[in-house]
Formats: C-alpha cells, structure tokens, sequence
C-alpha cells in the first residue's frame, strides 16, 4: 500500500480542498520555429500564445481549474503586463494577492522547435513575494495545500502554516535556509536547476519526485527506497512541452491536498502533465467554471 505523507494528525478535508500557491509570474511569449537559431542566424518564428505564465501562474491556474478557485500570492510591477497578468488570472478563477513592485513584470520569450521542446529567455529581475510584502500572510494557515515557486526563506516558514506543503526543487536553497519540514519537493531530472541532494537538509521531505518527461520519472516516499511511475500517454499529437512541470506539480498538490496515496497522486499528476503537450500553451482552452472534477 502507498504511504500517505500527510502531516500527522492531519485530515484529508471532507469537502473540496483550499488551495493556494505562493510564487512568481511572467508575462510570457511562445513562439514556434523550426528549430533554435545559432549564432548569428535571423529566422522567423509564429506566435503560438501569449498571456502570465511562469511556475506560480501556471500552476495557480491548474488548481482553479481542478478545485473550483486557488489564491495566488504573488507579487506585480506597475505596468501594462502586470495589469493584464491579474486581469487574466482573475478571469480563469484565481484569486490573486500581489504585492505592488515600482519596476515592470518580468517578461518571458520561450522557443517551441518542431520537436515541441521549448527554451526559454526570461527579461528583467524576477518579482516575488517576501514576508516582508503587507499581505495577510496569517490566511496561509487555512489552506489544505500551499504550492510554493518562488519567495524568501520568512515567507517559506509563513507557508509551512498550510496542512500541506509542496515546493519546487528550483527552491532548495530557499527550504535549505529555512530549516522547515516540506511534505512534498518536485522537479525535473532533466534540468540542472532542479537537481538537488534533499540529505542535506536538516528535515527531508516526505516525499521527492523527479520527473523524466516522456521516460516516467522517479519518487522518494519517507526514506523508503526509490519508485519508478510509468509514463502517461499524451491524448494527442505533441505540440509543446511549455508548463507540462508546473502543471504536474500543481495537480499533485491537489491530489495530495484532497488525501490522495502518493503513487495514485503521482499518477495523476502524470497524467495531466502529459495531457498538456497535446495543447497550445499552458492552459486549457476555457477559463476555469466553478468546479471540475479531477479527472481529466
């Protein structure tokens, strides 16, 4: 039976979990080309999507869609791409708590080549929140689950105050500064910036997942021994890889908020980050309604 990395003496909620995500946004273009330009070359590329993307973004979207409305803390510039990134959110059912930044949003150009793999050029200084920002970090404490992208180490022990904490491996060094216990860390095997050794942390996390894109991926649960998770097949024909990371991520902190065992929430946060390659952009084509089910 699959080990439940529930805090002890916690319960799974008997309605619909509190989701929240702390994190960061950019005001993100996907283009498509035939493949990524060398040195020198000048080629032409078509715009595929455009809209506030990121870990944080795309994630709180996710968990809007998957729970009927998530609460993203995040910070914005005062800008034109600040304006729209809460106006947009907002418009897919996120509830969105930003700190106001005097310089602009960060912006975001990603490269989709005909294979679908994407890179990405990020402009500007990332913005994200700090406990330091005058927003109700207090409310933090009555969430099932809080996804964490992006923050300083005050604001990670403010997060710690959820049921269920889940953090990006892109954040280590932050987990590291704070000395908190994280339920769950998640990252990709294949990119350098999310590969981490969690024995150096004084409290390892429950649970540590490192996916594999289309080769599965591997999860740590309790100190047990590694488990491979078999890949989930894509409902269509590859388009982009843009966000399929975030989106697993934030539907494995649903799963996990709503009481799930860890391999069946690491099954379904497989499943619905291969669904996203088979479309454009990070998102669903329709805004979030009320509620949908976690299935897809």
């Amino acid at each position: 039976m699959d080990e439940d990395i529930r805090p002890t003496g916690a319960a799974a909620p008997t309605g619909g979990p509190r989701l929240a995500v702390v994190g960061h946004v950019e005001w993100t273009t996907i283009a498509g080309l035939d493949q990524v330009p060398g040195a020198g070359e000048v080629i032409h590329a078509e715009r595929l999507w455009r809209g506030p993307a990121g870990g944080g973004a795309v994630a709180a979207v996710r968990l809007a869609e998957l729970a009927g409305g998530c609460t993203f803390f995040t910070a914005l510039g005062d800008d034109h791409a600040g304006r729209r990134s809460r106006a947009e959110l907002e418009h897919r059912g996120v509830r969105v708590l930003a700190a106001a930044r005097a310089g602009p949003t960060r912006a975001a150009v990603s490269m989709v080549d005909r294979s679908g793999e994407r890179t990405t050029i990020t402009l500007g200084e990332r913005l994200q929140p700090t406990a330091a920002d005058p927003v109700d970090w207090g409310e933090l404490a009555s969430f099932d689950a809080v996804f964490f992208t992006a923050g300083d180490a005050a604001l990670l022990r403010r997060a710690r105050q959820a049921r269920v904490l889940v953090v990006t491996a892109r954040e280590f060094a932050t987990v590291l500064e704070s000395g908190v216990r994280v339920d769950a860390m998640v990252g990709s095997g294949c990119d350098p910036a999310e590969r981490c050794d969690p024995a150096l942390l004084r409290r390892p996390p429950g649970l540590v997942v490192s996916t594999e894109g289309r080769h599965g991926g591997v999860f740590t649960c309790g100190g047990q021994p590694p488990r491979r998770y078999r890949p989930a097949r894509a409902p269509g024909p590859l388009v982009d890889t843009y966000g399929v990371g975030d989106n697993f991520a934030a539907v494995l902190t649903y799963a996990l908020a709503a009481g799930s065992a860890t391999g069946a929430a690491v099954d379904l946060a497989a499943r619905h980050g291969a669904a996203c390659v088979a479309r454009r952009g990070p998102f669903t084509a329709r805004p979030a309604p009320s509620r949908r089910a976690a299935r897809a």
